[in-house]
């Protein structure tokens, strides 16, 4: 028994089994976003089996260049002293895990927890370190194999390089094909089903100047759960001049889903031709929406323009997707960008046929994969001759081109999570508190607004953290970022992906979850609102506050 037990035990790694702990150790201090002992629990044995992995990479690369190794003597006290040290370690980083969480939790506004399930955390990583674990011994078994074959034709040490490629190839071919593609199979048809599910409480309308009505041309099944729910909400002309005691208009909205048409093409027509039956273009203001992935569009945003506008406004959006954003921005990322740029189209090019004195001022939203699939409606030298007002984007997801490219080359001084670019007369950013005026008093014929909190993993999340430290964790850091989160080689990478998973689950204003408050002064911004006073704008914000 005591023989087999050290014949398992050497066969680790014990440079693996340090490096594994550290990383679990490193993946219990705070991110962005507050943990489940669940959660955590996952990502720490995901992090210590990363490590573990790259321990054990590091004594195969050692044994492939056939260096001397210890003997099996010393190899017993290393790996006494290595299991030692690392039980002390997790112990005392196990011990600060609600300390740390609550130092995220603090800053959210979030009752504190006593304790972060310290045991449960612990024996749901050993599970999921185990399984990937397993994983791993799989692999290299398989690169054994691989090698013992290959050996016939190459040298001992090219048939450890061979059977390494074949392994990853098989490996990333059962991946990326198979399990892949199965969960993505199942997601498409679970959200598309969930899309053509009619709340019992949304009727269908009977104005005819709204979209799914009898008069409409676009049928209420076909627009989709989400649509039904945008054209079905948002304030009537009613609400909006009993808070303002001005007179107020219906505000319109359009929308076709997927099921209204095959191509995006042809549901921008018909998105089209429905804006122009209920009268669209005969408003003061018009908005080009692009949803989230799901094709929500979030009331938050919409509502909040159409009280400042005095219902005086038309909205317009088509769905290209029943995925949420996260799932669409890998599986479909260009379908957004193709809805986006054959809407913008439809609408841009009637809106440039009519006479400029005569036709409503033009704008863009979007919010998430809607802000960066918004982003990609048209380039700037397209619509140079005769451009659009302007665009608010919220949360824009980390690949967004325009943003990323403002981002870094912002003004030397501003931070990352909050930058300034140039003298701001084309584009600026805003967060809770509005920071717009900072930028000064001048805008040019186009303004842009970046709305995006500093506690967003979705749009500060960073590929590259895997081995660098993100600019937007240096000092001085957003408010609602924690100060005690740290940057660490591979597990904030991990950190970072799962609260891009998680980033709607944050309370509304903070993370992923935009709040109506902090539209306000973008939307004020951008489309060039002067008849609300001081004492209006701040009785509305708390309107919005206080309806949650």
């Amino acid at each position: 028994m005591r023989d087999w037990f050290w014949r398992v035990v050497l066969s680790l790694s014990a440079t693996g089994l340090v490096l594994g702990t550290l990383f679990f150790a490193a993946s219990l201090t705070p991110s962005l976003l507050p943990r489940t002992y669940l959660t955590q629990g996952m990502l720490s044995g995901i992090a210590m089996a990363c490590g573990y992995g790259l321990g054990a990479l590091f004594s195969a690369l050692w044994f492939w260049l056939e260096l001397p190794e210890p003997k099996d003597r010393l190899r017993r006290w290393i790996m006494i002293v290595a299991g030692g040290l690392s039980g002390i370690v997790v112990l005392v980083f196990l011990w600060r895990t609600a300390e740390w969480q609550n130092s995220i939790r603090t800053l959210m506004n979030l009752p504190p927890i006593e304790t972060a399930h310290p045991f449960y955390v612990g024996l749901i990583a050993l599970l999921v370190f185990l399984v990937v674990f397993g994983l791993g011994r799989l692999f290299a078994f398989l690169v054994r194999l691989f090698a013992r074959t290959s050996r016939r034709a190459a040298p001992r040490r090219l048939s450890y390089v061979i059977g390494t490629a074949l392994a990853a190839t098989l490996f990333w071919t059962l991946a990326d094909g198979l399990l892949l593609r199965f969960v993505l199979h199942t997601a498409d048809s679970s959200f598309r089903h969930l899309d053509q599910v009619i709340e019992p409480d949304t009727a269908e309308p009977t104005d005819p100047m709204k979209s799914g009505s009898a008069a409409s041309l676009v049928r209420w099944d076909e627009l989709g759960r989400m649509g039904r729910a945008f054209v079905a909400s948002g304030p009537s002309s009613a609400d909006i001049a009993a808070f303002t005691g001005k007179p107020a208009m219906e505000p319109l909205r359009v929308y076709a889903g997927l099921n209204a048409a095959e191509t995006a093409e042809a549901r921008a027509k018909i998105a089209l031709d429905e804006l122009i039956r209920v009268g669209g273009f005969e408003r003061s203001t018009l908005l080009i929406v692009m949803p989230t992935g799901t094709g929500w569009v979030d009331p938050e945003g919409i509502d909040t323009v159409e009280y400042l506008h005095h219902g005086d406004i038309a909205s317009v959006a088509i769905q290209y997707s029943y995925l949420a954003s996260w799932l669409s921005l890998l599986a479909e990322p260009d379908y957004g960008a193709e809805a986006a740029r054959a809407l913008f189209r439809a609408v841009y090019e009637h809106w440039t046929a009519l006479p400029k004195a005569h036709r409503p001022k033009l704008y863009l939203y979007g919010l998430s994969l809607g802000a960066l699939s918004s982003e990609q409606s048209a380039e700037l030298f397209e619509v140079i001759g005769d451009p659009y007002q302007g665009a608010l984007w919220a949360g824009p997801p980390f690949p967004s081109r325009i943003w990323r490219k403002m981002t870094a080359e912002r003004n030397p001084g501003t931070p990352a999570w909050l930058p300034r670019f140039r003298d701001g007369s084309y584009v600026r950013f805003t967060s809770q508190r509005n920071a717009l005026p900072e930028a000064g008093d001048h805008w040019g014929p186009m303004r842009i607004v970046y709305l995006q909190y500093a506690s967003d993993p979705i749009v500060f999340y960073d590929p590259y953290s895997f081995y660098r430290q993100p600019a937007w964790m240096a000092v001085p850091r957003g408010p609602d970022v924690s100060p005690d989160f740290q940057w660490y080689p591979v597990v904030t990478f991990l950190q970072l992906t799962l609260d891009m998973a998680m980033a709607t689950t944050t309370p509304m204003g903070l993370g992923h979850v935009y709040a109506g408050e902090h539209y306000i002064d973008p939307w004020i911004a951008v489309t060039d609102v002067t008849d609300w006073s001081a004492a209006d704008i701040a009785r509305l914000k708390e309107k919005f506050r206080a309806g949650r």
